[in-house]
């Protein structure tokens, strides 16, 4: 095993493993330092749990945002490109390449692309059934409409939660 990859996985057992070590110092280094751990595959680590009755903590400076997927929680914020989600008994943390705020389009290109693949699910899926009913009938222009929005909210969603399996 070459030196990095064991060094990446000494750094993701501590990590996973020691929720108490988990502070403001550590996640603001983390944030800042990105670029230094791209080598390190921590980036593609899982979330981070940190139990409130362990640690309560939540960054200066961090903000609450719409953006992401909430997953449950009741809360969520960001602080560069840490996500961190609140629940009613715990923190998650993790670390996305890109902030959503400032960079939208490689957000969605590496840290969710689930949502691109709905989306083209969404665009290919209704074009093609509302193409192919309108060929068909000429005379139902808006029912061919119509179709065309149901299918494509049909397979942009399906396509969305497939892809979104297949990254877990």
């Amino acid at each position: 095993m070459e030196k990095e990859t064991v060094r990446s996985k000494i750094i993701l057992v501590g990590l996973s493993l020691s929720p108490l070590f988990i502070n403001n110092r550590f996640l603001t280094f983390l944030a800042n330092n990105i670029s230094n751990y791209g080598k390190y595959s921590i980036i593609k680590m899982k979330e981070i749990e940190v139990p409130k009755h362990l640690r309560q903590f939540m960054l200066e400076g961090a903000q609450e945002t719409k953006l992401g997927d909430k997953k449950g929680a009741k809360k969520q914020y960001r602080y560069g490109n840490l996500h961190i989600r609140e629940y009613d008994d715990k923190y998650t943390v993790h670390m996305d390449k890109y902030d959503p705020r400032s960079d939208p389009i490689r957000h969605l290109v590496w840290d969710a692309p689930e949502v691109l693949i709905g989306l083209a699910g969404a665009v290919i899926g209704g074009s093609k059934v509302g193409s192919y009913l309108y060929n068909q009938n000429k005379n139902t222009k808006q029912s061919s409409v119509f179709s065309g929005l149901i299918a494509s909210l049909i397979t942009g969603y399906a396509a969305y939660i497939v892809s979104k399996k297949l990254k877990e």
